[in-house]
């Protein structure tokens, strides 16, 4: 019998002690957690559900996410911060999320959505929005912000990591940061071709210190060779990109 299927025989008390356990977070007033448990199916009308919560939740949840992105990683610019939030914030992430809690066996709802095939990944998302929501009315913005970056700890990383791989540029600006407190630059110091097949030499510095440059067919395929130049020959490996 799956989680789900055994959820249906535990009472709403059962419900509240179990979903407090997994979130580590105390309620102080459980009307709250309950509303925030209630899918609209449970409720005697959607005023009473979730609903209402979740779009709290949601702006806590996109608020608490871009100030931990700005204040860990200064070196990203507006699109970055941007690209990785929207990957952390996502109803598919915040299901993902949900499910590892066990949010599902929590949730109170209607007869017609209690099915052995479990719940809906929608439902999910919007639990986990919702209880954030309840946290921040019941306690405050820290206790909000302290489980939504325990929670989200794991895909933060894993964004941050899928961002980076392949992206020799940031690594290099955020390894510049963190051990010279500078940014690198980009200097185009050659061409080479005709007009309708150009080619650009580019060349990372960083303060006094230059890097082997790298050719490619636009600046912008240059400048991320030449940032993985710096970053092997930082490492004391031999540049990859050579004339």
């Amino acid at each position: 019998m799956n989680s789900f299927s055994s959820s249906t025989n535990l009472t709403v008390e059962q419900k509240l002690a179990i979903c407090q356990e997994r979130i580590q977070y105390t309620f102080r007033d459980t009307s709250i957690l309950i509303c925030a448990l209630t899918h609209s199916s449970g409720a005697a009308n959607r005023l009473l559900s979730n609903e209402r919560l979740e779009f709290l939740g949601d702006a806590v949840l996109g608020f608490c996410v871009c100030e931990w992105l700005f204040a860990e990683h200064p070196e990203y610019l507006e699109g970055e911060l941007t690209q990785i939030k929207s990957v952390v914030v996502s109803r598919r992430c915040c299901a993902k999320i949900s499910r590892r809690l066990g949010l599902e066996e929590c949730l109170i709802l209607g007869k017609g959505m209690q099915s052995a095939a479990g719940v809906p990944r929608s439902l999910l998302s919007d639990v986990f929005e919702s209880v954030i929501a309840a946290i921040y009315l019941d306690g405050g913005f820290e206790p909000a912000r302290k489980f939504i970056i325990e929670s989200l700890k794991d895909e933060l990383s894993l964004a941050l990591q899928e961002h980076t791989i392949g992206n020799f540029k940031s690594a290099l600006q955020q390894l510049a940061q963190r051990e010279h407190g500078i940014a690198p630059c980009y200097k185009l110091i050659g061409e080479r071709g005709p007009d309708h097949s150009k080619q650009f030499k580019i060349e990372a510095e960083i303060g006094p210190r230059k890097f082997t440059a790298a050719w490619a067919r636009n600046k912008k395929e240059a400048e991320q060779r030449a940032a993985g130049n710096a970053l092997a020959e930082l490492r004391g490996e031999a540049a990859p990109y050579l004339d």
